[in-house]
């Protein structure tokens, strides 16, 4: 085992997005960064990115697919095998799934919360551990950030499977906040609006009927595709890595953040606003009305 002093961080989904920076922003704060995707071909604009950014020595890349469930014993045990201890985790793999509710079908359903949920409880669980036997030696256990989404808070219309499995992230998270207090564990759940992330692209999945004939809402999810493509506005991804860097770097987090204007107003315009209003207010936006 390593006897270095170095903090050491093992993020998910890096290959792109909000994972890809927190990867480069950590290392430029000093953390060693096990950088982790599902497909290691992936990993070219991580590996220019922490170049450009005088990194790369800082920073190593693993494959990881958090919902194989049965192998994340053993690549938690080789991290620390080759670096001798775990302090922060950033769960952030993730992907949305698109579609009217009634349209998606159960094993779609099923698929989402496998990555979105599941996949986060089960890396969790087995660094916990880890974390654990460190706050028994030293009284410092490490952090778990949990990249949630403000959709986790509040819920959109077509994206009911991807708000439902962070819906049930931050539920978890909330009670292992509490249980993971005596053993110096901090549990952070970070709460991002709308981002320049592959989450629009790349890792959004639409229902396999969603938008064809054999759906009744067909119309209604092309308007609101469009409304995504042309209406939301993304925001920087920095504007977040740099945020979970700096949680990462704080003894007492909060347990949550809310990032992004987007963000702050969807919150408290559900929570301030009637929900006939409110409601009204949403459909006529996503034009699903």
């Amino acid at each position: 085992m390593s006897e270095t002093k170095e903090k050491i961080a093992l993020i998910t989904g890096c290959s792109s997005g909000i994972g890809m920076h927190t990867a480069i922003d950590m290392a430029k704060a000093g953390f060693r960064v096990v950088a982790t995707m599902r497909e290691l071909s992936r990993n070219t604009r991580l590996l220019q990115a922490a170049a450009d950014a005088g990194v790369a020595e800082l920073i190593e890349v693993r494959r990881l697919d958090i919902t194989e469930f049965d192998s994340l014993a053993a690549a938690v045990a080789e991290i620390v095998r080759d670096h001798g201890r775990i302090d922060v985790l950033v769960n952030n793999a993730g992907y949305a799934l698109g579609g009217f509710a009634e349209d998606i079908q159960l094993d779609e359903l099923r698929g989402q919360f496998e990555t979105n949920f599941f996949g986060h409880v089960a890396l969790t669980r087995a660094v916990m551990p880890v974390m654990r036997a460190q706050h028994a030696a030293s009284g410092v256990g490490g952090h778990i950030i949990m990249i949630s989404s403000i959709s986790g808070l509040v819920s959109n219309p077509v994206t009911s499977s991807y708000s439902a499995s962070k819906h049930a992230l931050e539920g978890w998270s909330e009670s292992l906040r509490v249980e993971a207090r005596a053993l110096g564990i901090k549990v952070v759940l970070v709460e991002p609006g709308a981002f320049d992330t592959d989450i629009w692209e790349r890792n959004v999945r639409i229902g396999k009927i969603a938008l064809t004939d054999f759906s009744p809402n067909r119309d209604r999810a092309r308007r609101f595709a469009n409304v995504v493509k042309t209406k939301l506005k993304k925001g920087d991804t920095r504007v977040v890595s740099r945020l979970v860097t700096k949680i990462a770097q704080d003894p007492n987090p909060n347990l949550r953040y809310l990032v992004g204007r987007d963000a702050v107003v969807r919150y408290w315009s559900q929570r301030l606003l009637p929900w006939k209003f409110y409601e009204k207010m949403l459909a006529k936006y996503a034009e699903i009305d």
